[in-house]
């Protein structure tokens, strides 16, 4: 009978998965008041930058709220100048000059809260993005629960899709990714590895990855479907014949060939496939002799006549792409 040994080779991975475009940072615009809208100050589709104004809200009750918390300021620090005045000349207790300063520090407070509802009248952009549809007009009463326009920074698209489990450990932060989409079908979009999720899913078998891709023309959306591929290269793999598997219901097994020719039945695991070879993961050490050709004709125990060895691949392989993963 014939044997192979078991070579570890060059076997890129190449997994291809469905993923779904995401904006790197993406929200509702909503007011924090309810108040009625004097101005607003962007156009749609139009970006705009971190902090920039999008609307004005009406604020003559704040502005009115600043400059009375104003005044009580200036009042008590003068009151407790004085009252410090006094107390140099021993004319006031001390216990007087820490009311008048508690006080000064009250209004001092007051006016912060003050200023603070007269800012929630302006409402900025958090980060810099694009403004998507404007939902309200001038005029309107807005609550906090009412959609001014959307904000998406997609300046960096995050790409989230899934892979099976069986390419985890080949799987690592910073590995070049490309995306096809099907509105650009000539363009390939590519980027990189930036986080591995730390579950699995336990019906689908799969974990999801996510990747950024730079996207400075704006060409790609969130919620865009797009076919995605990661290759890598430095990849090697312990390789043996196809045809030297025996399986066993649910399980497969290889003949190994010791050196005195005795037959020792092993069960191994699987991994990926090519044309006429298979990829072990566990079971078989680099080197081991497994029967090729005659496995029906071999037992464990039992001692075969090598008539020949089947040459093992030494070239590297072209990427073999792992499927998307499947729910059971």
């Amino acid at each position: 009978m014939l044997v192979a040994e078991a070579r570890r080779v060059s076997f890129p991975l190449s997994v291809e998965a469905l993923g779904t475009a995401r904006a790197n940072e993406s929200i509702d615009v909503r007011p924090q008041v309810s108040e009625v809208i004097t101005r607003i100050h962007f156009e749609e589709g139009q970006r705009v930058e971190a902090g920039q104004v999008l609307v004005d809200l009406e604020n003559r009750e704040a502005l009115a709220d600043v400059a009375a918390g104003r005044a009580n300021l200036i009042d008590f620090e003068n009151q407790l100048r004085r009252s410090r005045e006094l107390f140099d000349t021993r004319a006031v207790a001390a216990s007087e000059v820490d009311q008048r300063k508690a006080q000064r520090d009250a209004a001092r407070a007051a006016l912060d809260a003050a200023e603070s509802r007269l800012s929630e009248t302006r409402v900025r952009a958090p980060f810099a993005g694009r403004v998507g549809l404007r939902r309200v007009s001038l005029g309107s009463l807005v609550t906090p629960s009412t959609v001014i326009t959307t904000l998406d920074d997609t300046d960096t698209i995050k790409l989230d899709f899934d892979v099976p489990e069986t390419a985890l450990s080949r799987l690592e932060v910073g590995l070049d990714v490309s995306a096809r989409s099907a509105a650009w079908r000539e363009q390939v979009f590519v980027g990189r590895v930036a986080s591995i999720d730390t579950r699995v899913d336990p019906v689908s078998r799969s974990i999801t990855v996510r990747a950024l891709v730079p996207n400075p023309d704006g060409l790609l959306r969130p919620g865009m479907f797009l076919t995605v591929a990661v290759v890598r290269q430095d990849v090697t793999s312990l390789l043996v014949p196809e045809q030297s598997l025996v399986p066993d219901q649910s399980r497969q097994f290889v003949y190994v060939v010791a050196e005195d020719g005795l037959v020792e039945k092993r069960e191994i695991r699987t991994g990926r496939r090519r044309p006429g070879e298979v990829e072990i993961l566990t079971g078989l050490e680099e080197g081991e002799r497994v029967v090729a050709e005659g496995t029906q004709k071999a037992r464990p125990g039992s001692k075969v006549n090598v008539v020949g060895e089947i040459p093992g691949s030494s070239q590297a392989a072209a990427p073999v792409p792992v499927a998307p993963a499947t729910a059971p």
